[in-house]
């Protein structure tokens, strides 16, 4: 299916190197910090189908690193976790068509050893950030009267149940159910909001931390499909979402876990 963004205009969060941090401390307290591709493959992807792209991260280096790749990407230095330089930094950035929330945070630990400062730090990416640009965007849609579409990629965790997950879990089931209020608050207005919700997606680290058969043979035996998913298969649903091939989709949560939460 040819997908075509010309004349459009993107914003993509978490896209300096697509961060979703899966920290997980084991018996051994080996703790290991895994950086996706998936918002940088998004935004440069919207890019190459002609939309003009807006790429929002943390990361200097990896944002220089974005703009020399694709030198129409405009790249935007921000941590959205700060509510109100959020508000002043994103609101020049002109009209949006599209939304991608894609950063987000989360980490692996027994519930009784989870401290209040690990409840804030994934509840403010994953959750109030989203919350507060999905409204910036959404405000200037509003305001010019345009149709427009938000992705949000959340997680297999919002849908089930997943071993020393709770935090991480309850975030991402928060990001389904705004996904789902905003698909009938703002349906009206012809603003479509969905989300995405990969298994394990095989980045170059999530290659490395999942390849370990003690961590990811538990999760692949509980997959029909009998592997993980890759990054462009993340790229091409929310591609799908975005456009007007799925003009009657909205207020959905889209497992891509080959099964998984069928078991």
């Amino acid at each position: 299916m040819d997908f075509s963004f010309q004349g459009k205009r993107a914003l993509v969060t978490g896209a300096s190197r697509g961060k979703d941090t899966i920290t997980a401390t084991l018996s051994l307290s080996l703790t290991s910090t895994l950086f996706s591709g998936i918002g940088r493959a998004i935004a440069v992807q919207l890019a190459q189908l002609g939309a003009e792209v807006v790429s929002v991260g943390r990361s200097e280096s990896h944002l220089v690193s974005l703009k020399n790749e694709n030198p129409s990407i405009t790249v935007v230095k921000l941590d959205i976790c700060d509510w109100n330089r959020t508000k002043q930094a994103l609101s020049d950035i002109g009209p949006v068509d599209f939304l991608v929330n894609n950063a987000g945070e989360g980490f692996i630990k027994a519930l009784e050893d989870v401290e209040e400062e690990d409840v804030d730090r994934i509840f403010d990416l994953n959750v109030k950030a989203l919350i507060n640009v999905t409204q910036i965007v959404v405000g200037d849609l509003l305001r010019r009267g345009a149709p427009g579409s938000i992705v949000n990629v959340s997680s297999q965790a919002g849908l089930v149940g997943l071993h020393q997950h709770t935090v991480y879990c309850a975030s991402k089931g928060a990001v389904d159910a705004f996904t789902r209020a905003c698909a009938l608050e703002l349906g009206p207005g012809n603003i479509r909001v969905n989300s995405v919700n990969p298994t394990v997606v095989m980045t170059k680290m999530g290659k490395k931390w999942w390849s370990e058969p003690s961590r990811g043979g538990p999760m692949l035996a509980r997959i029909p499909l009998g592997r993980f998913c890759e990054v462009q298969e993340v790229v091409d649903a929310v591609l799908f979402l975005l456009s007007d091939r799925a003009g009657m989709i909205t207020g959905t949560c889209l497992a891509l876990d080959g099964g998984f939460t069928t078991t």
